[in-house]
Parts: structure tokens; sequence; C-alpha cells
């Protein structure tokens, strides 16, 4: 599976999903493209889903119009040590190949 993570997010957190193919925003050349154009991107490259901090997204995209997954990390804090935590439930929800069109709200226990 194809994953980008937004540039909201630690490179770190690429070593919580090795069995992906896992690229940063930076990675792909993309840095400081808006939400909308970057979902476009993604679909044209072929990319599964997006992990973003981006609470807003959620609310400001088309989700019809980006036939995307879209994880948002909800935590208290956009630091590894803590975003790290919710890896598990995004891996669980990958590994059940219920990928839904749209954000899954990923939080802390």
């Amino acid at each position: 599976m194809w994953l980008l993570l937004d540039e909201n997010l630690s490179k770190q957190l690429k070593q919580d999903f090795t069995e992906h193919e896992i690229f940063t925003v930076r990675d792909k050349g993309w840095n400081g493209i808006k939400n909308g154009e970057l979902l476009k991107l993604m679909l044209a490259d072929g990319f599964h889903a997006l992990l973003t901090f981006n609470k807003n997204l959620q609310h400001q995209q088309n989700f019809e119009k980006y036939t995307l997954t879209v994880f948002v990390l909800n935590a208290e804090i956009n630091q590894y040590k803590v975003l790290t935590k919710l890896s598990d439930k995004v891996k669980a929800s990958l590994a059940a190949g219920d990928m839904l069109i749209g954000p899954i709200v990923i939080r802390q226990d």
C-alpha cells in the first residue's frame, strides 16, 4: 500500500510503516502544496492513503471527488513520541483492508 505523510507530521513516522511504501510530502517535492492539489497529485501517483495532523482537512475537502483514505491523527501534540502510539491503530485499519473513502480519525485511548 502507498502511504503519504503530510508535511505536518514527523518523518520519523515512516519507520512505523516499513511494511508499506511510505513517502513524506518532502520526499515527493510537494512541500507547500494546498490540500486539494495535494490530493489530486496523490491520486495521479497511485497513493492509497494520507496520514495527517490537519483536523480541518476532513471538513475542507469533498471526498466524493478525492477517492482516498485520510487518517487524521488526533493527539494533544504533534510529536513523534505521541503520534507513534497511534500507528498500531492505523496499521490495523490498513491490515483489515476496509479502506474507507475520506477521513478516519485516529484518537488516543
